[in-house]
């Protein structure tokens, strides 16, 4: 059986991997990772795979129905995510329509929300809800012993015009994650390195897990409400080190390895074996991580001593009130403390707020404008409140009547930027959105962000920092020119 994993087409760099799904501000364009991970899994079975990330590559339908149609494939997995599920269950009937044999399964976020929704079209023929890789597995196998559906957990699927659901899939669990294949050799297999871009790492880089799901219960957070769940479930530490060894010997222009757990910082006693193992197995690859602002000084002096040079923060709010609206788990206190810790450790920090928040007015938007301004991260994310189906700030939001749309289809603009779907009676939705542009605005094309900058390339690595700065640049002023 052949199997052809689709990032499908839609707006040109989009990134349906991210948290908050758009055309980023500042160039950033992640790695399809989930479908990379579902290749791995696929490929370990033994089944031809070929990925296709069409956003990046710039491809169109009709590029990707000849290379379809080149390729053969039995079976289709198609990544989607909110914002473009009208679009890409469109490519799904498109392709249905040209390739009626082939099997279509849709995969991601809205998959765990929409399933009815999904199949009802003519295009999609299997959803697979939340965590998918060792589902499409079971998929693909079933599929090609034609054996029946019934025994698959975490599928939704249509028989003879009937939806059926069944039962839900058990998370993976730690041992599970062993046995996955590095997602770097995927990347290296079937994508160029290079045309991925985070605007807080070194270029180019790798995105890896090496966990899955948040025990945390910030209300505004998609994926483990929606993909991975609560449970958090870890790889081992000598998996983890063994595959940063694989990249630095067999991609060796990756500059930086971004661990995109959603918090790696969760278990601090791993933290602190992860350094340890890192430095007695003679490693020297830069990587990154997301940590949580209750991370002690003495954890990142050990983080940077091994090569940390980055720590992506939720900051969100400079409102303690707004802060336990999210049950975010943390005070402004903590967040400035964290950034004095990091500032002594030697690591960079970029502090991602949020504007839009339950609880939000003009007065808690001044607080969080001090905050940035005392905490002043080396790089500043802002982000419009955005309530993804399927979370406690979506539910919240409609029951209180401060929709303006409950259709995940809206939340972009044409240019394929966040708009804000919220509004307040106090804060309308157009407030949310110019204060965004304002804040960042201010921040990055302000003298006072020179020295900041400068920082930056001063350090080790400077040149490196100067590019990553530069590309950035480009792409955040494109899109102050276009606002």
């Amino acid at each position: 059986m052949k199997i052809y994993t689709l990032n499908p087409p839609y707006l040109a760099h989009f990134g349906r991997g991210m948290r908050w799904q758009d055309t980023a501000r500042g160039g950033t364009l992640y790695y399809p990772i989930w479908l990379a991970y579902a290749v791995g899994v696929l490929e370990q079975a033994g089944f031809e795979t070929r990925l296709v990330d069409a956003p990046a590559w710039n491809w169109d339908r009709k590029q990707v129905m000849e290379d379809i149609k080149r390729f053969e494939p039995d079976l289709i997995i198609m990544d989607s995510s909110f914002p473009s599920l009208s679009n890409d269950i469109s490519v799904g009937e498109e392709i249905k329509k040209n390739c009626p044999h082939i099997k279509i399964v849709l995969v991601g976020p809205p998959a765990s929300q929409f399933p009815d929704r999904i199949l009802q079209s003519q295009g999609i023929d299997i959803v697979a809800r939340w965590e998918y890789d060792l589902t499409v597995r079971e998929i693909a196998r079933a599929l090609e012993g034609r054996k029946p559906l019934q025994e698959i957990k975490g599928i939704s699927y249509k028989e003879k015009e009937e939806i059926i659901h069944n039962p839900t899939r058990e998370f993976t669990a730690s041992e599970d994650l062993d046995k996955i294949p590095f997602v770097s050799k995927v990347y290296k297999g079937h994508l160029n390195v290079r045309d991925y871009f985070l605007g807080n790492s070194l270029y180019p880089e790798v995105q890896v897990f090496t966990g899955r799901g948040c025990p945390f219960q910030c209300t505004f957070c998609s994926w483990p409400q929606t993909l991975m769940g609560r449970k958090y479930r870890v790889r081992s530490i000598a998996n983890v080190l063994d595959e940063m060894e694989w990249i630095q010997q067999n991609l060796p222009q990756v500059k930086e390895v971004f661990l995109e757990d959603d918090t790696f910082t969760i278990d601090r006693k791993r933290v602190i074996s992860f350094t340890e193992e890192y430095d007695r197995k003679g490693l020297d690859i830069v990587w990154a991580c997301n940590a949580r602002a209750d991370l002690d000084y003495d954890t990142m002096r050990k983080m940077k001593k091994t090569n940390c040079r980055l720590l992506i923060v939720g900051f969100e709010s400079g409102s303690d009130e707004i802060l336990q609206n999210i049950k975010k788990g943390i005070t402004v206190e903590d967040i400035k403390q964290f950034a004095r810790d990091a500032k002594r450790a030697g690591l960079l920090v970029l502090g991602d707020f949020i504007i839009g928040l339950p609880g939000e007015t003009k007065e808690t938007i001044a607080m969080t404008r001090r905050l940035i301004k005392e905490v002043t991260p080396d790089i500043l994310q802002v982000s419009v409140a955005s309530p993804f189906p399927g979370t406690e700030f979506y539910l919240w939001a409609k029951t209180n009547g401060y929709l303006i749309t409950d259709d995940p289809n809206e939340y972009l603009d044409e240019q394929g930027h966040q708009k804000s779907v919220v509004s307040y009676p106090w804060l309308s939705a157009q407030e949310i959105v110019e204060t965004v542009d304002d804040i960042l605005k201010k921040y990055y094309l302000s003298p006072r962000y020179i020295p900041i900058a400068l920082r930056q390339v001063f350090r080790k690595d400077g040149w490196d920092e100067a590019q990553r700065i530069w590309i950035g640049a480009r792409a955040f002023i494109k899109y102050v020119k276009l606002r």
